[in-house]
């Protein structure tokens, strides 16, 4: 059994070891790679006019927060935090020296369920987030009556790999299960895998962070997809290794 991990950057290195230290074999193999956004000169003048602040991941904190540095500016100390998920919310924390609020299960229809979200007429809402996704956020919000803005404070770039070279590799390294980590990766990954393997692909287990995912892998012909709860790397673990 081999786990192929494609979160990106230090988080899927740090996974990996992790399987490791526990015996088990890992791959890692990032889909995309993680830079500065564009918008990040705007974030000060769009914290000033915020009532509540909406972190999507722990990339949004890490950009945002040395931005805020950079520019020599703070966090406003008036207003409401939110992040999607746990880790998140840590960070976020960390960086602001306040008080964040997090849903127990980390997706974008459990957020819009937390209270804080409920009467929001008229609010000025600012959600963090690279370049795309979490559109059902900002579109619920909308219908809400809040006034909602994005800063889009990192982007995403793809990293285009041949499946004729890689697949054969990955099949010597008898890899039998795929951590996809969000609804664009997965998406991205099952184009690049040419036809002549999407059965072997469809054989493999898959684990995502959230039932719409892995709704999603289920209507690309996956199999077995496992819903992890979270995109933290502590739930992923405990679901690739559990009971021991």
């Amino acid at each position: 059994m081999t786990v192929l991990v494609t979160r990106p950057g230090e988080q899927g290195k740090a996974l990996c070891h992790q399987l490791k230290l526990r015996g088990l074999k890992a791959l890692h193999h990032p889909l995309i790679t993680i830079q500065a956004g564009e918008q990040l000169s705007s974030l000060p003048l769009q914290l000033k006019h915020a009532d509540i602040v909406i972190a999507v991941s722990q990339h949004a904190v890490q950009y945002a927060n040395k931005a805020i540095d950079s520019y020599q500016h703070h966090w406003p100390q008036s207003i409401t935090y939110l992040a999607v998920g746990q880790k998140t919310a840590h960070y976020l924390g960390k960086a602001t020296q306040q008080n964040v609020n997090y849903p127990l299960v980390s997706d974008s229809e459990h957020l819009l369920s937390m209270p804080q979200l409920g009467s929001i007429a008229g609010q000025r809402i600012l959600i963090l987030r690279g370049n795309g996704g979490r559109e059902l956020i900002f579109d619920t919000l909308i219908q809400r009556q809040a006034h909602v803005e994005y800063c889009e404070v990192y982007k995403r770039e793809n990293l285009a790999f041949r499946s004729e070279l890689t697949v054969p590799l990955w099949q010597d390294s008898h890899v039998d299960q795929v951590v996809i980590t969000s609804s664009g990766q997965l998406n991205f990954f099952i184009q690049q895998i040419a036809p002549q393997f999407q059965s072997w692909l469809q054989q493999l287990t898959l684990f995502v962070p959230s039932e719409r995912i892995a709704n999603e892998a289920r209507r690309f012909g996956f199999h077995s997809v496992v819903n992890t709860g979270s995109a933290s790397n502590q739930d992923l673990l405990a679901t690739l290794w559990p009971n021991r």
